[in-house]
């Protein structure tokens, strides 16, 4: 055969390797072969008692040969339920800051108690105020709902 041209052998392994996606099937054949022979030899080999009694009965190496069976059926049994199970979800409100400077990684005010204007300053720490960071009162309605007793940070000036 010439440049370009197939001989008949070469054609024929041509169209084999053309029906064949190499190594994907070699993986579908191994997993062929997992699932048709070697998943029901093991099964056989497996000393599943006749009854709840019989496990009591089980030798040592019985039971590490039984194991890995068990292992898999409570995964299957777990991965089945675990739709059903209820999902503790997180509350909203179990959140300390709810929607005050969100953008930054954290929330950091700087007051010099020389600037005080009063004698007194109360700060929120309930992270509901409207005013934050001076306290506007929300505490009380978050104490309401939550049971919570959070308060403000009142600051005083010393009268001289």
């Amino acid at each position: 055969a010439g440049r370009g041209e197939r001989g008949p052998e070469e054609a024929g392994r041509g169209v084999v390797s053309a029906g064949r996606s190499g190594a994907g099937m070699t993986v579908l054949e191994s997993l062929s072969r997992i699932i048709k022979i070697q998943l029901p030899a093991y099964l056989k080999r497996i000393p599943i008692p006749e009854t709840l009694t019989g496990f009591a009965r089980l030798t040592v190496a019985e039971w590490l040969r039984l194991l890995p069976f068990l292992g898999v059926l409570a995964l299957l049994g777990y991965l089945a339920i675990r739709p059903f199970i209820p999902r503790k979800k997180q509350q909203k409100d179990s959140l300390i800051n709810l929607k005050i400077q969100k953008e930054n990684p954290k929330v950091v005010n700087e007051i010099n108690i020389e600037d005080l204007q009063f004698t007194k300053a109360a700060y929120c720490r309930c992270w509901r105020s409207k005013t934050f960071p001076v306290c506007d009162g929300s505490h009380n309605k978050h104490n309401e709902l939550t049971g919570d007793n959070v308060g403000p940070l009142i600051i005083k000036k010393k009268e001289v």
